[in-house]
């Protein structure tokens, strides 16, 4: 049997990591900002963080949601102090795709209608209703192609306010910031103005905080700077620090009934034991602070270098426009300077650090990434 070809790889292997850096078998030291897809959150192997899944493996590592699970509990605590939301419901699942499939459902189940609105250039996942909210055909199937699905131009307000007057609609989404489109952010007035038609619509507003939420870009949740609560949050990606686990918040105004969502996996008493360890972490560590002010310093210090085209993004979430080939360069940065960087299109390079990243190992990007160039 082989692989499916998933990605093009690069010829590295990382076996090891701590902190900020990742390790080949050689012994050879990487510095790691992009955190495999920005999962990486409290930092590769971080004490607490192993010690909390070896010990819950050691004792019972799965069991089904037929019985109860007090980590679950204690995860919906800790997470309802740390994302503000103390008075929303947590269905625990498994990704961020399949947290996006659990919010169109049931937004759709509450409002009784199947069109959803979505945004130019999204990407909210590779499953059935996730990948025909996504905004990249190449990826979508004539099976995931559906009529249920329309898109409104990204930041423009008087679209959605046109498409949204049929009466359609179920469900507007929308990333707290775009990640895979490049790193772009849709406004605080715009998500403002996005609450107060959907209200008055009566179309439940869903916020796709997958890559940009936990605390990624100095808030908890990205959105959180517009002063909005949306009716569903998702989130994934940094929840388990490389755990698989996904989440959907549920504003108290729905009314969700018992069996209208389902997972077998979902909240497994490893993934729990792995987020709640993650939680403490982020909370003792304040590695929200550290995202705000590392990224600030950052974004700072790459606009004062001419040669780029743009930056983009807030905390650690952050694009670089550059006017050639970006592939190249992250090719160049990760063989001849040994730091991983993602991608975003042809011109944008991707930075999703750990949010422990501090401004030492910042400098030294920014001179490694100036010699790049």
């Amino acid at each position: 049997m082989t692989l499916f070809d998933v990605y093009s790889l690069y010829n590295i292997e990382p076996v090891a990591g701590k902190g900020s850096f990742v390790y080949t078998a050689d012994g050879t030291e990487y510095l790691d900002l992009y955190g495999g897809h920005a999962v990486i959150s409290i930092g590769h192997a971080h004490p607490r963080y192993v010690k909390a899944i070896s010990d819950q493996v050691s004792k019972l590592g799965f069991y089904s949601n037929s019985v109860e699970n007090s980590l679950q509990t204690t995860l919906a605590e800790k997470l309802g102090t740390l994302t503000g939301y103390p008075d929303y419901q947590l269905f625990l699942c498994n990704s961020g795709a399949e947290a996006n499939e659990n919010a169109i459902k049931l937004a759709s189940f509450t409002t009784g209608k199947k069109k959803v609105l979505a945004f130019s250039k999204a990407f909210h996942g590779r499953t059935s209703g996730a990948v025909a909210a996504t905004d990249n055909p190449a990826i979508v199937s004539p099976f995931n192609r559906t009529a249920n699905v329309e898109f409104a131009q990204f930041g423009n307000i008087d679209d959605v306010r046109e498409k949204l007057s049929s009466g359609d609609f179920c469900a507007v989404i929308i990333e707290g910031i775009q990640g895979v489109s490049g790193i772009h952010e849709p406004g605080d007035d715009f998500l403002r103005q996005l609450r107060n038609i959907t209200k008055s619509q009566g179309v439940v507003l869903i916020l796709d905080e997958i890559q940009s939420g936990t605390g990624r870009t100095g808030t908890y949740f990205a959105h959180q700077t517009s002063g909005i609560s949306p009716d569903i949050i998702t989130m994934a990606k940094g929840i388990g620090n490389g755990f698989p686990i996904g989440a959907v918040l549920i504003s108290p105004e729905l009314k969700p009934v018992k069996g209208m969502l389902g997972t077998t996996f979902g909240g497994n008493h490893l993934a729990c034991a792995a987020a709640i360890a993650v939680a403490d972490v982020m909370a003792e560590e304040k590695l929200i602070e550290n995202a705000a002010d590392t990224g600030a310093y950052l974004i700072g210090e790459l606009k004062k270098i001419p040669a780029l085209k743009e930056v983009r993004g807030r905390g650690l979430m952050i694009g670089v426009e550059i006017e050639g080939n970006a592939s190249e360069l992250r090719k160049k940065l990760l063989f001849d300077h040994h730091i991983f960087t993602g991608g975003a299109g042809a011109h944008t390079v991707r930075l999703l650090p750990a949010l422990c990243l501090n401004k030492q190992l910042a400098d030294h990007f920014l001179n490694e990434f100036k010699a790049a160039l």
